[in-house]
């Protein structure tokens, strides 16, 4: 079962790692970093990064397309060749999973017209002016499309994508194995339950001025070619 995570400059980490360490272990998952360029792609916060080790002309077809989000979803909104190359494995996938604002990306590519799914807080708007309708939840199902909230629920999604894929008891085995048990230290159920003033910070750092940092920092690694 090949497991395709698509890699951009400024994704965030957590989006792509939550659910790669769930679904890398359903049985015999093959896990393919892929990006529009073989090398280290650099993380949002610019001191992490991911192998992208295969380039979009060498995959053709996937069982599962993975989206994560972060900063660096804004200018892929404007790269065709991004949004070409989720429509082509979007084709040919048994499932499309969708995380935090890489759910924009979906959309903007012209898959969820009519579609109904859940993305970041922040994101909720922008998705559903492309033609979705956006619902308040951790993760949800719409046919083969999977997505999910923001950045944490990635790996919630994943738990509930590897039940649908190998059992329960499979997903539960890799819910042990990756001991997820969240009991954050803050009680609030859902982001939309947060105080104001700090949903306020936030929305003004995803409006802009997390992607105004990213671009202002360059990687803080080298960038070979793969």
């Amino acid at each position: 079962m090949r497991i395709t995570v698509l890699l951009f400059d400024g994704f965030t980490m957590l989006d792509a790692v939550g659910g790669y360490a769930v679904l890398g272990w359903l049985p015999d998952a093959e896990v393919e970093f892929v990006a529009e360029t073989k090398t280290v792609i650099a993380d949002d916060l610019r001191s992490g990064g991911m192998a992208a080790w295969r380039d979009y002309s060498e995959v053709e077809k996937t069982d599962i397309l993975y989206v994560p989000g972060g900063p660096g979803v804004e200018p892929q909104l404007e790269n065709e060749a991004t949004l070409a190359f989720i429509r082509r494995l979007h084709e040919t996938s048994t499932w499309t999973f969708g995380v935090c604002n890489g759910v924009e990306l979906l959309a903007k590519a012209g898959i969820l017209e009519g579609r109904t799914v859940t993305t970041n807080i922040n994101a909720r708007a922008d998705v559903a002016a492309l033609g979705a309708t956006v619902v308040n939840t951790r993760y949800h199902r719409d046919g083969k499309i999977v997505t999910t909230a923001g950045v944490s629920a990635s790996t919630d999604g994943a738990l509930f994508l590897a039940r649908l894929i190998a059992g329960e008891e499979t997903a539960k085995t890799i819910q042990l194995g990756i001991e997820y048990y969240p009991a954050p230290p803050f009680s609030y159920a859902s982001p939309d339950d947060v105080p104001e003033p700090i949903r306020e910070v936030i929305r003004v750092a995803e409006e802009s001025l997390l992607l105004e940092r990213m671009n202002a920092t360059p990687p803080r690694f080298a960038q070979p070619a793969l």
